[in-house]
């Protein structure tokens, strides 16, 4: 099978265009031809539609670069001042997972004197909080007052996920507040910025808010407030979501991605006998359904339960991601399944190609450590490919408090003191394994570095409970 992609370059001195088409083989050998013997003509708008097309139908990020350097090298982008074409190289470039090669298009574009439309300023915020960069975010705010876009409601959603992801909810809620005749999308924004932000209680009073200002939420409206829900682990505001799930619901649109977030939902609040009715009535289900059942059983404790769903999921032959073995590892952690763990954790390597992050090797040294290897997950942590977080030396050192095991303790707080001087949970924990030796003086000793360093536990906190 070959794969067309390619340019329409203009020829010298004259209105004629050549069709040329770039043909790559998979084997990513290729040669140039012409698609004709004689040259025909096509309008500007048809050649940048034709380009546009063979963008949107790149498969790697090889070829958008490949396709935008034909564009560059046949000068179409200086020959016609519209930004149809950057927005579409920038889009691509997006949706290949390359922010930063976005950003210098969009550089390239302000350059050639080309101002943005309606369409780029979103793309590029999206490159901006996909790289971090908030100082351009705010750089892009200011363009768009200037060009009157301000107001338009993709921009306006998108400089509302800006401030959300930056901290900045302040200037969020300014950009939310300024248009009396927000959209949809500007609601949707605020409320998944506020969730993503881990502010769930604030993301259900938007949504409230929302529905009391006449607007009907859609399934990417829904999918927030249900992860909000699930946040707080209210199962009466669970059930009452449910129905607005069934209320948003589109005959001519794959209602997967609610459903989904309906699922998790329920195994935040801790009930799986609803998640598992809403699974088992899915007529499709994907990878992200069948993760949130085992994420679900897992962290409610019924490991065979997630173990016999993960079973299941691979005799249908979907392929597990990265989430999905961290609740198979997590559920393992929970009932106790040394063994298992570590195959599955081999398993993850070896049959699918799944590198492991900090929680699947969070998972396996809470799993030894809670087993007593101490030792084998000592070995985990100074074999790991990247530096350990707080939360896997808090593994291990949850293991050095159930055995008492004093050297090693004092071996994991050094590590966890130099990432967060300022936690005293270490010092506690410390503590804990002294006494569990009877070594009281240094008992003493840790108590007093506690009120030395003036450290003091956080007090916890609860959210009131929020019907509508």
């Amino acid at each position: 099978m070959f794969i067309f992609s390619g340019l329409v370059s203009k020829l010298h001195g004259t209105a004629k265009i050549t069709n040329q088409f770039t043909i790559f083989h998979r084997l990513n050998h290729f040669v140039t031809i012409s698609s004709s013997s004689t040259s025909t003509s096509l309008s500007p708008q048809d050649r940048n539609k034709l380009l546009a097309t063979l963008l949107s139908n790149c498969t790697s990020l090889t070829r958008v670069r490949r396709i935008h350097g034909d564009i560059f090298r046949s000068r179409i982008l200086d020959q016609y001042q519209i930004p149809f074409l950057w927005n579409n190289i920038m889009r691509s470039y997006i949706r290949h997972d390359s922010p930063l090669d976005a950003i210098h298009v969009y550089l390239g574009m302000v350059r050639s004197n080309v101002l943005p439309d309606r369409y780029t300023l979103p793309i590029t915020i999206k490159a901006a909080f996909q790289i971090h960069d908030f100082p351009m975010g705010k750089q892009l705010h200011s363009v768009a007052v200037k060009l009157g876009f301000v107001q338009d409601e993709f921009c306006e959603s998108g400089f509302i996920t800006l401030y959300c992801k930056a901290g900045e909810f302040e200037n969020a809620r300014n950009v939310f507040d300024e248009n009396p005749e927000r959209k949809l999308g500007s609601w949707n924004a605020i409320i998944g910025g506020l969730n993503h932000a881990a502010r769930a209680n604030e993301a259900v009073e938007m949504f409230m808010e929302m529905k009391r200002s006449g607007f009907e939420p859609d399934d990417y409206t829904m999918v927030s407030v249900n992860s909000a829900c699930g946040g707080l682990g209210n199962l009466s505001l669970a059930l009452q979501l449910h129905k607005c799930v069934l209320q948003a619901k589109q005959e001519d649109k794959s209602d997967i991605m609610m459903m989904n977030s309906l699922i998790d939902m329920y195994g935040k609040c801790g009930c799986m006998v609803l998640a598992s009715q809403v699974f088992e009535e899915m007529p499709q289900r994907n990878v992200v359904s069948w993760t949130a059942m085992i994420t679900g059983y897992a962290a409610n404790g019924n490991a065979l339960e997630a173990l016999e769903c993960f079973r299941r999921m691979r005799d249908f032959g979907v392929r597990p991601n990265k989430i999905t073995f961290v609740g198979v590892l997590s559920a393992c952690v929970h009932g106790g399944f040394v063994e298992e763990g570590k195959e599955f954790f081999e398993t993850m390597k070896s049959e699918f190609e799944l590198e492991p992050g900090l929680s699947h090797y969070g998972c396996i040294v809470d799993l030894l450590s809670r087993n007593g290897q101490l030792k084998e997950a000592k070995k985990v942590v100074e074999e790991m490919p990247m530096r350990p977080n707080v939360m896997v030396w808090g593994c291990l050192m949850g293991g050095c408090e159930k055995f008492g095991d004093v050297e090693m303790a004092e071996w994991v707080a050094q590590y966890m003191v130099e990432l967060e001087p300022w936690n005293d949970g270490v010092y506690v924990v410390l503590a804990n394994v002294y006494a569990v030796r009877g070594m009281w003086k240094d008992v003493e000793r840790v108590r007093k570095m506690i009120k030395e360093k003036k450290l003091a536990k956080i007090p916890a906190f609860s959210y009131p409970t929020t019907t509508f």
